[in-house]
């Protein structure tokens, strides 16, 4: 009996409701290969068969059609040939089985054969490690360009004569669509930990119909009118380039702590004051437009199944006084965080599922013009990705710093990745901001100073402490 032509007719109508059958695609972990699921791989492989993306939810797609990318990079104090990672490759597969989606000829949920791990890596040896990881970083375009191979490409290069004065002997580079992975992955894969989504959204818990269609008319209503407006605008296109930097944590700790402000509130006014003090770099005159994500744990039946991020806007009011900005940026973050963060939420997946639909029945909209325009609704994208700290397995071979960021086509973006001991920030932003990078390092140097400067004063004179002014 041939289950395919039974199933086929279930198949087409879970895929348009989304709901089982995601749960059943979401629901595959190193443990659902069991003999007892072998129905659900055979179902979730005819769903897509003809249709390598008909499960992807509406985020996913939205990430897919902007050519969105991630990457992740770390230096090494081992060698890898191509048998050591392509068996490190075969781990990630196991612990985040999303990776086997989104390409012909997929099997979800099932290991990948040894001429995809072939495919999918590359080993190079190098000099030395001089521009690293900076001059590694790209858009990785390369990973659409196949449509038969996963959506995600694997890459080391060892050091020729061994390993340098820093123990370092190579450098890994993972690079996939965004639509496949999300920072959070990124963190558990580096505890050697499953990155299997499951099912995100809580359908226990609906929001009020007035809300959800709210939400769901301003959504159409702002997917309809940037459409429009991208083709008749038909905005440039702006090159971004690639720039890390590299933070003790202890010391924006430090200064947080003098400031009475959050770490992060520190880490997104240093970033924030450094490119966008100029006036003539901003949107607005008198805050800093920026969009930024965050793991919330009260999720709703609205959310998206895939992505456990959620996203937010803010407008953070300027000053030139870099402690009174400070301040401000903590005040608007706990604000907006204070308000109903499901508003916004509601909007922008309303927003990606008509731009799904327009994209069958008015393709002609969905455009890179549509995707230029995106960029320009901020001046700057934060993301705080989740502690990326090495354990097991996986990544015992792995040496802090550890980079990771992404690309969303004319949009700048800033990543902010923690380690155990450093920070990396890391810049995918137009030529423009690149001199004010360097500005970051030299606005902390000079916080200490001015803190340290108060701390004797106050000191001297047998006062108490009080927040300095930079």
């Amino acid at each position: 009996m041939n289950i395919a032509v039974y199933a086929m007719p279930v198949i087409s109508f879970l895929t348009h409701t989304l709901q089982f059958i995601v749960w059943l695609m979401k629901s595959f972990s190193a443990s659902s290969f069991a003999s007892d699921n072998a129905l659900v791989l055979e179902l979730a492989a005819e769903a897509v068969r003809q249709d390598p993306y008909a499960l992807f939810t509406d985020f996913q797609w939205f990430l897919l059609a902007g050519r969105d990318t991630v990457f992740f990079t770390a230096f090494s104090k081992s060698r890898f040939d191509a048998e050591t990672l392509q068996g490190l490759v075969a781990q990630m597969v196991t612990l985040a089985p999303q990776l086997t989606h989104g390409f012909k000829g997929a099997m979800p949920g099932l290991p990948f054969g040894q001429k995809l791990l072939e495919a999918i890596t590359s080993v190079e040896e190098v000099d030395s490690f001089e521009g690293y990881p900076d001059k590694w970083l790209s858009h990785s375009q390369d990973v659409f360009e196949h449509a038969e191979l996963p959506l995600f490409r694997v890459a080391a290069a060892n050091l020729k004569n061994g390993p340098d004065a820093q123990g370092r002997m190579s450098i890994i580079q993972v690079r996939s669509a965004h639509c496949l992975m999300e920072g959070s992955d990124a963190a558990l894969l580096t505890r050697s930990q499953t990155a299997n989504h499951g099912i995100q959204s809580d359908k226990g818990n609906r929001l009020a119909w007035i809300k959800r269609l709210r939400g769901a008319a301003s959504g159409y209503l702002m997917a309809s009118v940037s459409a429009l407006a991208a083709v008749i605008m038909n905005p440039k296109e702006r090159p971004l380039h690639y720039k890390t930097l590299v933070l003790s944590r202890q010391r924006v700790r430090t200064l947080a702590n003098k400031l009475g402000i959050r770490q992060r509130s520190l880490y997104f006014a240093l970033v924030t004051f450094a490119l966008l003090s100029k006036r003539k770099g901003r949107i607005k005159d008198k805050v800093i437009t920026a969009a930024y994500t965050m793991l919330d744990t009260a999720r709703t039946a609205s959310d998206d199944d895939f992505f456990r991020v959620r996203a937010l806007a803010a407008n953070f009011p300027f000053s030139d006084d870099f402690t009174a900005y400070a301040r401000a940026v903590d005040a608007e973050i706990e604000a907006a965080e204070n308000r109903d963060t499901t508003k916004f939420q509601l909007k922008i997946l309303a927003m990606m599922k008509a731009m799904r639909k327009l994209g069958i029945f008015a393709p002609w909209l969905i455009t890179d013009k549509f995707w230029r325009l995106q960029g320009s609704t901020a001046d700057l994208v934060l993301t705080l990705v989740p502690p990326h700290r090495t354990m097991g397995p996986m990544t015992d071979w792995m040496i802090e710093p550890i980079y990771c960021g992404a690309f969303h086509q004319s949009t700048n973006i800033c990543t902010f990745c923690p380690g155990r001991e450093y920070m990396t920030l890391n810049f995918v932003v137009e030529e423009r901001h690149l001199p004010s990078i360097e500005q970051i390092e030299l606005l902390i140097a000079r916080l200490e100073s001015v803190a340290s400067d108060h701390a004797m004063q106050a000191h001297a004179n047998g006062q108490g402490k009080t927040a300095p002014t930079v």
